[in-house]
């Protein structure tokens, strides 16, 4: 550990990106549509059909997300798939579940799933 006890300042053009980085994932459906897409790519359909929610409803958080840079795109013929932008972002819907998973049990899913795999 060092010694330096300041904490970190951050510009207020980086704060206020993260902010609507944070504000683009407050939302239920994004933040599911997040966690469909951490390991894997899907199209509209495929993410519309698992929620079941209609597909425009999801292309619009998908658009949402993509401005954001939450999610990134791949033509494959005539089908667009979506996944997660890179590593970050992964990392921060992971840990946000993570967070909350131990804010309501005592052994959170994610612990469970540790020991299953040990």
């Amino acid at each position: 550990m060092h010694a330096d006890t300041h904490p970190p300042v951050w510009g207020e053009d980086v704060v206020t990106l993260a902010v609507e980085v944070l504000r683009v994932l407050a939302d239920p459906t994004r933040l599911q549509l997040a966690g469909l897409l951490l390991d894997e790519e899907r199209s509209v359909s495929e993410l519309a059909e698992t929620l079941g929610k209609p597909g425009p409803a999801v292309s619009q958080h998908l658009a949402k997300m993509r401005m954001a840079r939450l999610v990134t795109t791949r033509k494959q013929g005539t089908s667009v798939l979506y996944r997660v932008e890179n590593g970050h972002v992964r990392q921060l819907v992971i840990d946000t579940i993570g967070h909350v998973e131990h804010l309501l049990d005592d052994v959170p899913a994610h612990h469970r799933m540790q020991d299953v795999v040990s």
